[in-house]
């Protein structure tokens, strides 16, 4: 009975086929949570998928209602070894985004797992269900090789992140008491690079809207009425050059954090910023004296996700009566989330934009989070990965993208170490998701390794 027999293990059950097996079930839910017609399937996932598999763990299942009405269901499980052990919180979530299906590479179908060389295609793989199968296949590993996992361990798996997790904060702040534990685990987002692990122990934030100018009723030739008529257009481009300037730069005080110390700079002066593939970073884009890895995960990024003006698919020779930009800020700790859009408001009202309108979108965004590098739990996540790997992990204070750290973080108060088992370039949200063989292979180790070093002593 020893580590090496946990790490033997798992590779056995990568090696034999049951991973392929198992990820290919999981893919087979067509779990789309922004489709409606798919309510049913996501409960199934849960029930059907989810709950024999942790039961066989030991695991006591609650299947839960979210408690917002647009928010698909929360399954919650704990198996408890002895209450004087060390508490283990883990999550995944098993919703996808929409399949996408005719834009997919021919010979490639969202739900049904394709493997091609060293990749795994399909919806969900990397975002999440592998991520939470690779955890569970890992528990039940330690579980096989020492009959007992050594800590106590609670799972809580919903079915709504793609749809910003309505209902989850609500959900964790009445369930704090079940929901008790010392550290939150978990699996999410890629590693920086294929072949190195990645710690991240937080998120950045974001909220999106759309600027929105409406001027008249209808749209009118652009001869008989050209240089008579304001273009909305040209406005609200040059309400949104207000914003940022022409290489990115945010311009608004408020938009700007303060929370960029010598400590989080130490922290990411070594990060990547990608893994050496396509898109190429531009290197003369963004905050001018800060360097590609501190504006990726130290501050905050505007974007235009869209934008519209007249009919883009079949241009007509008319002024067009209105305009819209859907945007998005990512904002790290140090921005005051409550007050991004009144401080756009007065900026757009003191640059004489008063008639842009700016609406929120109803889908909901996360807050930002982030863990001090210095906790225990990161040194003792980091010395057991470098343990198994032989190489020390990328660690990131927070991660570019977002997720539901807050939950964890603010409402329950958890320390979070999230150990990511995809990669940048899997195509997540996009046509030809994928996972690597490689990449799942290494974390199953590396998890089946934390989780027996857990069970011989935690911080």
């Amino acid at each position: 009975m020893s580590r090496n027999n946990a790490l033997e293990q798992v590779e056995t059950y990568f090696q034999g086929g049951e991973f392929f097996t198992d990820l290919a079930a999981l893919v087979a839910f067509e779990t789309e949570s922004q489709n409606p017609d798919q309510a049913p399937i996501l409960g199934q996932y849960l029930t059907d998928a989810m709950v024999p598999r942790l039961e066989a763990l030991g695991f006591e299942c609650v299947l839960h209602k979210n408690p917002d009405a647009g928010g698909g269901p929360i399954l919650t499980g704990a198996r408890i070894e002895d209450p004087s052990l060390p508490t283990i919180l883990t999550y995944g979530h098993g919703d996808v985004v929409l399949a996408q299906t005719e834009q997919w590479r021919e010979g490639l179908r969202p739900f049904e797992l394709m493997e091609q060389g060293d990749r795994l295609y399909g919806r969900g793989t990397a975002d999440n269900k592998v991520q939470h199968l690779i955890n569970l296949a890992a528990l039940e590993s330690v579980l096989a090789v020492r009959g007992r996992l050594g800590f106590n361990v609670k799972i809580v798996i919903e079915m709504s992140e793609e749809i910003g997790s309505p209902g989850l904060a609500e959900f964790m702040k009445a369930n704090k008491d079940r929901l008790k534990s010392d550290v939150l685990i978990a699996s999410d987002g890629p590693r920086l690079q294929p072949d190195r692990a990645t710690m991240f122990m937080g998120a950045r934030g974001g909220i999106s809207f759309d600027l929105t100018l409406d001027l008249r009723e209808g749209a009118h030739h652009s001869g008989n009425w050209g240089g008579l008529l304001a273009d909305p257009a040209i406005i609200l481009s040059h309400a949104i050059a207000s914003i940022c300037d022409a290489r990115g730069q945010i311009q608004i005080p408020a938009w700007r954090p303060t929370s960029l110390t010598d400590d989080i700079r130490a922290a990411i002066s070594e990060l990547p910023v990608n893994d050496g593939n396509d898109p190429k970073v531009d290197d003369d884009w963004g905050e001018e004296n800060l360097t590609p890895n501190e504006r990726v995960y130290g501050w905050n990024s505007f974007a235009i996700l869209a934008m519209t003006s007249g009919v883009p698919e079949a241009p007509v020779n008319a002024i067009a009566a209105k305009a819209c930009a859907t945007c998005q800020l990512r904002y790290v700790v140090g921005t005051k989330p409550e007050d991004i859009l009144p401080a756009l408001r007065r900026h757009l009202d003191q640059h004489g934009f008063q008639q842009v309108q700016i609406e929120q979108h109803e889908r909901a965004f996360f807050p930002a989070t982030r863990l001090d590098p210095a906790n225990p739990w990161v040194k003792y996540v980091e010395d057991s990965l470098t343990r198994t790997s032989g190489q020390k992990p990328h660690i990131l204070p927070n991660l570019a993208g977002s997720l539901p750290n807050d939950c964890f973080a603010d409402i329950l108060g958890l320390p979070t170490v999230w150990v990511p088992h995809s990669y940048l370039g899997c195509s997540q949200h996009a046509p030809n998701e994928h996972v690597l063989k490689a990449v799942c292979q290494d974390s199953l180790r590396l998890m089946a390794g934390l989780f027996w070093d857990i069970g011989t002593g935690a911080p």
